[in-house]
């Protein structure tokens, strides 16, 4: 099989000392432990770990977290980190490998725009999920490709908000819904960011 490109070679290694990133993931994670009711017995997966600054947020919470990323650049530092909670790492790609276990819950910030075929992916989260289990997303509102300024293989430019609810809402969720979370400043401009929550 043919060696996908790691994208973030370049960038993994200052990725968290970045602060409009962490106070990003800060203001998701925030968001995300006010709509979802973790508990010590729930096992969750986070799409997307990179290097863990959202699970890291939200582990005191859960008792696992299975951790999925195709970076090993991103994944090397998520592996040298203390976290409090159980963390399975799995490298892989979760769009086109199978992947046998079910969530309590499902979490990813900022990865869906780095997806091809999201409503693929979503139906993929559903089937992952446990019954009454949730989903909590954060991604870029639509914006005018000016976020990214290098290439890490991007294939949305944000989402229209609508547009998002209806992938969760095709594949069977429920209980959708969609708010303002986040506000990533960077030279370039001011980047809103949304947070879908749904469940099975």
């Amino acid at each position: 099989m043919q060696q996908k490109k790691d994208w973030f070679v370049e960038k993994a290694n200052d990725y968290d000392t970045k602060k409009h990133r962490t106070q990003n993931v800060k203001n998701i994670a925030k968001g995300i432990l006010n709509e979802v009711s973790f508990s010590k017995h729930m096992n969750i997966m986070d799409f997307g770990s990179g290097t863990g600054l959202l699970l890291s947020e939200i582990a005191p919470h859960v008792g696992k977290i299975t951790a999925v990323d195709i970076s090993p650049s991103m994944n090397a530092i998520l592996k040298a980190k203390s976290v409090e909670c159980e963390v399975e790492l799995l490298e892989m790609d979760l769009t086109t490998e199978k992947l046998d276990q079910k969530f309590d819950a499902i979490i990813s910030s900022m990865t869906l725009h780095h997806i091809q075929d999201v409503q693929g992916l979503f139906k993929k989260f559903y089937d992952l999920l446990n019954d009454d289990g949730i989903i909590a997303i954060a991604d870029l509102d639509t914006e005018d490709g000016s976020f990214h300024t290098t290439d890490t293989g991007v294939f949305h430019y944000g989402f229209d908000r609508e547009e998002f609810k209806s992938m969760a809402k095709n594949v069977g969720c429920r209980n959708i819904k969609i708010q303002s979370i986040s506000l990533i400043e960077k030279p370039t401009g001011n980047y809103p960011v949304f947070l879908l929550t749904a469940e099975k």
